[in-house]
């Protein structure tokens, strides 16, 4: 007996940089990415940044190389923080 089975697409996540929701000061910061991360959707995107502590999030889809740039200059700015 063959039994047919359904076949359900798993959505599949893509990186997305999280900016400043207020384009006007995100401007003026030079558009910085916040952090970046991986979801399948805009709106999960966004849900998993202000889960994270993001205020106002918004997602916009980045490459690999733009997610690779962001963290290389996160470590840049930690280790020129001294406390």
């Amino acid at each position: 007996m063959n039994k047919t089975q359904t076949f359900k697409p798993q959505a599949v996540n893509q990186l997305w940089g999280i900016y400043h929701t207020d384009r006007e000061y995100a401007r003026e910061v030079g558009d910085p990415i916040r952090t970046v991360v991986e979801a399948p959707t805009k709106n999960a995107a966004q849900e998993t940044a202000a889960r994270l502590g993001f205020n106002d999030p918004w997602a916009h889809p980045i490459t690999a190389e733009q997610a690779k740039r962001q963290q290389e200059l996160s470590r840049q700015r930690t280790r020129g923080i001294r406390v």
